[in-house]
């Protein structure tokens, strides 16, 4: 490559062709002898004749100039020019592209891309091998590794293929794939990295040392973001009537704003906070605050702006509120300061829980997830048998002895108990106050430690029996029962065998005592408190995009006891873990969250003072002018051409103005749209519509898309597709179209009154639009800005609430069964009208996704598919194409596969 300032040239070789332009100057300039004049009377009666071809006899100037120009124009274009060509590190030796894909890289992934490849197209000028290093441990669980040297051409496929991972990057083991590189390949080596600019070693300083070791080797380029802060979501501090939700970021010198999204699981937003992070400050604090039967519906919180893995945190059971019930003996004392029967109990779950007040038929009167007696009778009749039918139908009763019950025993124990009461110390016992022995494994309290200052000075026995041992959950030292516990259908009933205040125990005074409480609150939710060390599998795995997906291979179950401990990694991916068998029931499932270990984000340290420090995004975009100088040049030659017909008289002088300005309108008629004619055609065959956007490549990948499914219909189904049309909304009678395709641009502006009125009698007459934003291969990252365009273009169309298509919906099964609906990008959610909504026979007027499905199913003329499928290839085609059909018949035939006769077939077809 040879280059002057901002220019360069792929193939200066070419350019030794120019000094050759004045010899072809020299040829053009020749011209045949002038004719010889001679005298021939006969030769007047032709003088008045028009001449049919005239030669002049030199070639003008300006016509000589512009072929020259024509000319250099195509040497020089040939030579592939490049305005601004980014580097390919220096250097002359291979190389090695280190790039950080772990979850810090992935707001800003595509620009991260777009430099690495930028930088192996330069590599591919120069002839020169690379290597490729992605510094997060492979989802595959092997080593941290460099590439062999390949192509750029190659390597440019590799980078395509690569994502951000959920978990952190890990830069000692980095250098050492380093060093085992050099160590075969020892020579001068370039190296660009592409940093993520986040330090994420709790303790040290990992960025340095591999710097440096890079920048021994050769020269080092390092790629950096902007200025914009690494943030990190943490999981959030339940508090009584809230959820405090906090953000941490690198701190950066201006005020900026983040909000936290709260949604449920079938992706609807129920809330948000935001908050304003200072100037040079790393963190925010704002309060979610949400109604309990609300908050119970909140699976997850997302930070606005995206910020990948780092940015969402999923909620299983335990930051839910369950609501309690508290019912004393009495409720003049109950509420005592220190001697009341409810008085300790409310304080210990009041910041955990909705505590509810009042008798026992006013609180089973309303939603209960536990129900607290606290030394109260339950006598025969109504409330008994209320009570039996609730905890039966899953309701968790816990009971504390005392002197009532102590005389008067009832049905609703776990045990039977011993008439009376066991005294522990006093002047007229010889017994000493117990304390409490370690909790049994298979206890929900197995893990807890008792303190040593908590005793037990009074108790009710109970009676003893073969499963008494099993039915204990804690005991005293000398092994007496202190909590037992017994199933009663779908729910339990639990005994403390002492008083809910310190008169028999000072356990309510202890922080043992809100541990157990909070546990068991747990456990009526549907948690297992007694799972141990049984294992959880991957159900869901978190990308470094934040979207959930299928666990990969790699990836390993967790014991129950230690999902809290552990930390995210190829081998425990953050996502949802559970048993497989009850995947579908939230009660069972535990999220691994990336930030639960994370430490708060900071910024590298400065690099060696030798690199070369570029700015991803900021670095000048490289323009290939060979095309536009080829094209000019076509240009000129076509001038030429029409000027040299014009010289040597083939194109008529007898023209008339009025036949000009005919052909003129002839054309511009030709080329506008016929309306009358397209009406007429689109009613005369079923086709497929696409909205004209403006963008020529937009619409241009719009018509081959819906082409190319239409060819994919016609050839699989008995449907009958003619060739797709381009529409105007407001403009073109849109009632021809059952299916109505709408790419998304960011410039996109808000659509006209006629335009609104034209597609909301579209969709309330049956029609469908696609909306499709093609950014899923990177949240906004492909397509920045598709989301707020989506929202302006939709904000006045009377779309019904939506929520992610579920497994059962019948686009996935109108035509073909589909356990996704992938288009050219893989993976995210893609949106329809809830089933709750009946309009137009449960058919959705609208769906939305961002997978660019258009482009997957193109078709160019040659029968080629232009654009290629991340990352699925082939295959992950043929199911874009699938899904396109079972779109357009659920377009055609609406709700019909969803009719209950269709249902053993297609129980047959899933192999149930």
């Amino acid at each position: 490559m040879w280059q002057v300032g901002p220019l360069a040239f792929a193939a200066p070789w070419l350019l030794l062709a120019l000094p050759a332009l004045p010899v072809l100057w020299w040829l053009l300039r020749v011209s045949p002898p002038a004719a010889k004049v001679q005298d021939f009377p006969a030769i007047r009666l032709l003088r008045d004749l028009p001449p049919t071809e005239e030669t002049p006899h030199r070639t003008p100037w300006w016509l000589l100039l512009l072929r020259m120009v024509a000319a250099a124009l195509v040497i020089i274009g040939l030579a592939r020019p490049v305005w601004q060509p980014v580097g390919a590190g220096g250097g002359s030796g291979p190389l090695l592209v280190v790039l950080d894909n772990g979850w810090a890289a992935a707001p800003d992934w595509p620009a991260r891309v777009a430099s690495a490849a930028a930088a192996l197209e330069a590599a591919g000028r120069e002839s020169r091998r690379v290597a490729l290093l992605p510094t997060a441990p492979p989802e595959t669980g092997d080593p941290i590794s460099v590439t062999a040297l390949m192509p750029a051409q190659e390597a440019a496929a590799r980078l395509a293929a690569l994502r951000p991972h959920g978990w952190p990057v890990d830069r000692a083991a980095a250098l050492a794939a380093v060093a085992a590189f050099r160590r075969t390949n020892p020579g001068p080596l370039a190296t660009l990295y592409v940093a993520d600019g986040v330090e994420q070693t709790p303790a040290g300083d990992a960025f340095t040392p591999l710097a440096e070791a890079l920048s021994a080797a050769g020269p080092l380029t390092l790629a950096r973001a902007e200025a914009r802060p690494a943030r990190v979501l943490p999981p959030p501090r339940a508090e009584a009537d809230r959820l405090m939700v906090r953000v941490l970021q690198t701190p950066i010198g201006a005020a900026s704003e983040a909000t936290v999204l709260a949604r449920t699981g079938d992706g609807r937003a129920l809330a948000s906070a935001t908050m304003t992070i200072p100037a040079g400050a790393g963190s925010a604090e704002a309060a979610l605050d949400l109604p309990i039967e609300i908050r119970n519906q909140v699976v997850r919180l997302d930070l606005e702006p995206e910020a990948g893995a780092a940015g969402t945190v999923l909620l299983d059971e335990r930051f839910r509120r369950r609501p309690v019930g508290l019912a004393g003996a009495t409720d003049t004392s109950a509420d005592a300061p220190l001697t009341g029967d409810l008085f300790y109990l409310e304080r210990a779950l009041g910041p955990y829980a909705e505590v509810r007040r009042g008798s026992v038929e006013q609180l089973l009167s309303r939603q209960l997830a536990v129900l607290i007696l606290a030394d109260r009778e339950v006598p025969e009749g109504r409330e008994r048998e209320a009570l039996t039918r609730w905890v039966e139908q899953g309701g968790m009763l816990i009971r504390f002895a005392g002197p009532r019950m102590a005389e008067r025993p009832d049905p609703l124990l776990p045990v039977a108990l011993r008439a009376g009461e066991r005294q522990l110390g006093g002047a007229l016992s010889w017994d000493r106050p117990q304390t409490l022995a370690p909790f049994p494994e298979g206890s929900p309290f197995a893990g807890l430690v008792p303190p040593a200052e908590v005793t037990v000075e009074r108790q009710v026995l109970a009676e003893p029996s073969a499963r008494l041992t099993e039915r204990s959950w804690a005991r005293l030292a000398d092994g007496t029962p202190l909590v037992t516990a017994e199933a009663r259908g779908q729910g339990r009933i639990v005994l403390f065998h002492v008083t809910a205040n310190a008169e028999w125990s000072n356990l309510p005074l202890s922080g043992l005592f809100v541990d157990m409480l909070r546990r068991l609150v747990a456990l009526s939710a549907g948690v297992q408190g007694n799972e141990g060390e049984a294992p959880l599998a991957p159900l869901e795995i978190l990308d470094g995009f934040g979207r959930l997906g299928a666990a990969p291979p790699a990836a390993a179950p967790i014991p129950a006891n230690q999902v809290e401990e552990t930390a995210a990694s190829p081998r425990h991916p953050p996502g949802w873990y559970g048993s497989p068998g009850q995947a579908e029931d939230a009660a069972w499932r535990r999220a691994l969250n990336l930030t639960a270990h994370l430490p708060a984000p900071r910024p590298i340290a400065a690099a060696p003072t030798n690199a070369r420090i570029e700015t991803i995004g900021g670095v000048p975009t490289e323009r290939d002018l060979g095309p536009w100088l080829l094209a000019v040049a076509l240009l000129l030659l076509a001038l030429d051409l029409l000027v040299s017909l014009g010289q040597r008289g083939m194109i008529g002088r007898q023209w008339s103005r009025g036949a000009r300005a005919a052909a003129v309108a002839t054309l511009l008629l030709s080329s506008a749209p016929a309306r009358a004619e397209d009406a007429e055609a689109a009613a005369n065959a079923t086709r497929l519509a696409y909205v004209v956007t403006g963008d020529s490549a937009v619409d241009e990948t719009s018509r081959l898309g819906l082409v190319g499914l239409s060819d994919f219909m016609n050839r699989r189904t008995a449907a009958a597709l003619a060739d797709p049309q381009a529409v105007v909304p407001g403009r073109d009678d849109l009632s021809f179209y059952p299916l109505i395709y709408w790419p998304v641009l960011p410039d996109a502006a808000q659509p006209d009154a006629a335009a609104v009125s034209a597609l909301n009698t579209f969709m309330r007459n049956g029609g469908i639009i696609l909306f499709d934003t093609r950014d899923e291969g990177s949240g906004d990252g492909m397509n920045p800005g598709a989301r707020a365009a989506l929202r302006r273009v939709t904000r006045d169309l009377a779309i019904p609430p939506l929520a992610p298509v579920a497994e059962d919906h019948v686009l996935k099964r109108a035509f073909y069964l589909l356990p996704e609906l992938p288009g050219r990008y893989a993976g995210g959610q893609v949106w329809a009208a809830r089933d709750q909504d009946r309009a137009n026979d449960s058919v959705s007027p609208v769906v939305i996704g961002g997978h660019d499905w258009a482009a997957a199913w193109a078709l160019d003329a040659r029968g080629q598919n232009p654009y290629a499928t991340i990352p699925g290839g082939a295959r992950q085609r043929v199911l874009a194409y699938r899904f396109g059909t079972n779109l357009v018949m659920y377009a055609l035939t609406g709700n019909y596969k969803g009719d209950q006769v269709h249902v053993p077939a297609i129980l047959e077809r899933l192999g149930n």
